[in-house]
C-alpha cells in the first residue's frame, strides 16, 4: 500500500525568469534549496504545497516523453482558495499585473461560490475560489 509522506507538483516551463517573476508578484515563497538553473520551485499555502517548475526540457528528458502544450490543453486546474470575495477581485487585478491571464474574471458560481480562472504566463490554469 502506497503511504507517501508528501506531493508536489512538477510543472514545464518555457522561461524559468518569467515564471520566477511572475509567482512571486503573487506573493509565493520560495523554496529557494530547491531552485537551480533547471528549475524554480515555491512553497504554497498554509499546508507549504511545492510547486516545482522545471524547464521543458528537462522535465521531458526525465518523464522520457512528450509535455502538453498547456497554451492549448489543460493537464490540471490548481484550486486556490480566497478568504473573501474582495481578495478574489484583489487577487484577479494581482495576476494580471504580474503578466497572468484571467481566463473568466471574478463571479458567481452559484449560491455561495465566487471565483475565476487564470493562466500563468506559460498557460498553467488555476481556479481562485471562495465559499
Amino acid at each position: 500500500m502506497m503511504n507517501p509522506k508528501k506531493i508536489w507538483a512538477n510543472l514545464a516551463v518555457s522561461d524559468l525568469d518569467r515564471t520566477t517573476k511572475f509567482y512571486t508578484e503573487l506573493g509565493f515563497k520560495p523554496n529557494s534549496p530547491h531552485t537551480s538553473k533547471e528549475l524554480t520551485s515555491f512553497i504554497v499555502g498554509e499546508d507549504n504545497f511545492v510547486m516545482h517548475f522545471f524547464l521543458k526540457n528537462v522535465l521531458q528528458t526525465f518523464l522520457k516523453s512528450e509535455i502538453a502544450d498547456s497554451q492549448k490543453a489543460n493537464e490540471i486546474v490548481f484550486t486556490v482558495s480566497a478568504e473573501s470575495k474582495d481578495q478574489v477581485d484583489d487577487w484577479a487585478k494581482e495576476v494580471e499585473s504580474a503578466g497572468g491571464k484571467v481566463v473568466s474574471g471574478p463571479e458567481e458560481f452559484g449560491k455561495g461560490y465566487y471565483g475565476f480562472v487564470f493562466a500563468d504566463p506559460d498557460g498553467h490554469k488555476f481556479n481562485v475560489f471562495y465559499m
